[in-house]
């Protein structure tokens, strides 16, 4: 039983509109999808019009809520929903979800709502709903989800020295939750009063309201005056539940955060009406006779986060699902949280990265800052630094400071073309830890995929996610011709392939331990495999002239039977029994195809039982299935970025963005290895990187 389903009577409405903010919401009619014409209008003739349409209970609707009744016609009230955006609405933010009430509104405890009635009626409550329930919850407490998702997690201790910590919940001052909760300013002088009188030997904590913050509006209790000294005022931006999570009982008026409090398990005491109320889940100063039943948290949830609101797909912009909504946050608040309200210094970057890298690191409050100076660390919060880099003077300064540094590089889905040919990436990864590539020591990666309890959702993602990337034969760089590869193998003669590297990369260097060359790889695959028929592929950064690899492909064919320089590495692949590799990516591409990888070196991928190793790593010991490494290497340790709108997506919208590249170039790129080719490539990705 959906709104929309309740709605359905005016599916074929014309809305009048008091309030011309409503129209200024982006993708109106995705959230609005029962109304065929929408129009403001001052007057309205009877039978004109089937319904007319207000925001909430703000003085703009006054009127539309007037001219309603006179003209006997429905009102529906619009509002914001319990999970919006990144920033507060006072900022400008668009909502991606909004409630739409056709009997009231669910922060107005003087009458009924939508929500209210849903709430003491039996027979929505479906197992499958109340399992969608459980999971969207977990979400919402695992990645500290709420209304608004720009604040900073808290770190560190509350205020105060004693051991029990209270919160008590301001609000902004004349807020309709607040006067329609059946509270005034009294009720929170009595809220303060009680949190103290009830909890003796802990610290108050009052949370300022966001918008108080922003400057936008006033509060209840931000001038404490003579108030005791373990009345402590937390007047700064938090994340509202990492701010729960640090405190054993909270007071609250009418705020969302006391549903939130819910959420985590907290007690919660509420001396107003919220919408959460009344239902036997907090401790009640005033009650509500309309409210009958008792429930659930997984049905008080349901029926508030998922039947009440309509959300908004934010990368289709289309109607959408609260897992649509859950996943955007997820995907933004992750990455804002690394890097707002800090000054970022880039070292070891090429010249020709900084436009979309400066685009790409851009986050509320933050100062982006290339500089490869020591000195420039004097005003620096964090570091990031292009690839290993620990090495550079910077570095070693930033960690002597105690500053964080993070590691950058391309993701392992990246582009059609060369990076070398200065193509930006769909996706990289922040590394606060290492970097994948360097198994001297641990990195975000392998903390994933040694500490990871891997959902059957996120499973059953990585698996779709693998065959897809089969079927659709995806690759890292996605060049070279999707041809059938010919060999001259014998009958029953195993296939092996051996992808070329680039011996100066970091990977090499890092990640090798007695073999560092294809020379060298070549020949021990040779020797351990002399009836073999061996294939052995240059990397594209040297054929075309941009990297270092092997010399002399004389000297190669001396190991091998046949060298491929035009096909692309699913081809390669499917003629391949077994991959021997040293750290290349390809042999992460081949376990994704199902094929025999031998690692000669340390990649990210070796380790955990999928691969035949030829060097132990003990620190990683952990068995894994193919698609628990996948879900770690290419759902939670890289990002991606749609370069259009700058925003960070999911894998599912990159490899769409990837296959929409690779139709515009005729399904493959060519590897040129001319200096006219290779000039023409780098001009045209520095212009495109540009963009």
């Amino acid at each position: 039983m959906t709104i929309s389903t309740l709605l359905r009577r005016y599916r074929s409405a014309v809305v009048l509109f008091q309030s011309y903010g409503i129209l200024r919401i982006p993708h109106l009619r995705a959230l609005l999808p029962e109304c065929q014409r929408i129009e403001p209008r001052w007057k309205v003739s009877r039978g004109e019009y089937d319904a007319v349409v207000g925001w909430g209970h703000k003085s703009t609707a006054t009127r539309g809520r007037a001219l309603a009744k006179r003209e006997a016609l429905p009102y529906l009230a619009l509002e914001d929903g319990f999970l919006r955006s990144i920033a507060p609405g006072v900022t400008g933010a668009s909502p991606l979800s909004v409630v739409v009430d056709d009997i009231g509104i669910y922060y107005d405890a003087t009458s009924p709502s939508r929500l209210e009635r849903m709430l003491e009626i039996e027979g929505w409550e479906t197992d499958a709903l109340l399992d969608r329930a459980r999971r969207a919850i977990d979400w919402i407490v695992r990645e500290r989800l709420s209304k608004y998702n720009h604040a900073p997690l808290l770190k560190g201790p509350l205020p105060g020295d004693r051991r029990e910590k209270v919160l008590v919940i301001d609000q902004t001052l004349g807020d309709a939750s607040v006067t329609l909760g059946m509270a005034d300013a009294e009720t929170f002088k009595q809220m303060l009063a009680a949190a103290l009188e009830e909890n003796p030997e802990a610290d108050i904590i009052v949370k300022t309201h966001p918008d108080v913050l922003a400057g936008k509006k006033r509060g209840y209790l931000t001038c404490i005056e003579n108030s005791p000294s373990r009345i402590h005022l937390l007047a700064k931006e938090v994340n509202p539940l990492s701010l729960i999570e640090k405190v054993g009982r909270v007071y609250t008026v009418t705020s969302q955060m006391g549903f939130e409090a819910l959420l985590l398990g907290k007690p919660v005491v509420c001396f107003g009406v919220p919408f959460y109320a009344g239902w036997g889940l907090t401790h009640d100063r005033q009650t509500v006779d309309r409210r009958t039943r008792r429930r659930t948290l997984e049905e008080l949830f349901a029926a508030t986060y998922i039947l009440y609101p309509r959300y908004l797909n934010p990368y289709t912009h289309k109607a959408g699902t609260i897992e649509d909504v859950l996943n955007y946050l997820t995907l933004q608040s992750r990455h804002h949280r690394l890097l707002s309200g800090a000054t970022l210094r880039c070292t070891g970057f090429r010249w020709w990265k900084s436009p979309y890298i400066r685009r790409m690191l851009t986050a509320p409050g933050n100062r982006v800052v290339f500089s490869n100076r020591s000195k420039a660390l004097a005003k620096a919060d964090k570091v990031v630094v292009w690839g290993g880099g620990s090495h550079l003077p910077i570095v070693q300064a930033a960690k002597h400071q105690g500053l964080a540094v993070l590691h950058m590089e391309d993701g392992f889905l990246r582009s059609v073309g060369l990076g070398s040919n200065l193509l930006r990436p769909l996706s990289l990864v922040l590394d606060s830890c290492g970097i994948y590539f360097d198994p001297t020591r641990p990195s975000d990666l392998e903390n994933i995929l040694r500490n990871t309890v891997f959902s059957e959702e996120l499973i059953r993602r990585a698996v779709s996610l693998r065959q897809r990337i089969v079927c659709e034969r995806f690759s890292k760089y996605n060049v070279g011709a999707d041809l059938p590869v010919t060999t001259r193998a014998k009958a029953g003669q195993s296939v092996l392939l051996v992808p070329g590297q680039v011996e100066d990369d970091a990977s090499i260097r890092l990640g090798c331990v007695d073999i560092c060359t294809d020379l060298g790889l070549l020949a021990e695959v040779r020797r351990q495999n002399p009836e073999a028929y061996i294939i052995y592929k240059p990397h594209p950064d040297v054929l075309a002239g941009n990297r270092t690899g092997s010399d002399s492909l004389q000297e190669v064919k001396l190991y091998c039977d046949q060298v491929v320089t035009d096909r692309s590495m699913p081809a390669c692949l499917d003629v391949a029994d077994e991959v021997h590799t040293l750290t290349s990516l390809a042999g992460f591409e081949a376990l994704l195809h199902d094929k025999k990888v031998v690692c000669y070196g340390l990649p990210f991928y070796a380790g955990w039982g999928l691969t035949q190793d030829w060097h132990s790593l003990p620190r990683r010991g952990r068995l894994l299935s193919i698609d628990e490494l996948v879900a770690g290497a290419l759902i939670l340790y890289p990002f991606y970025i749609d370069w259009e709108c700058g925003e960070i997506i999911p894998v599912e919208l990159a490899l769409d963005q990837l296959s929409r590249d690779k139709d515009s170039c005729g399904g493959s790129v060519k590897v040129e290895s001319g200096l006219i080719g290779q000039w023409c490539r780098k001009l045209s990705g520095f212009f495109g990187a540009l963009r």
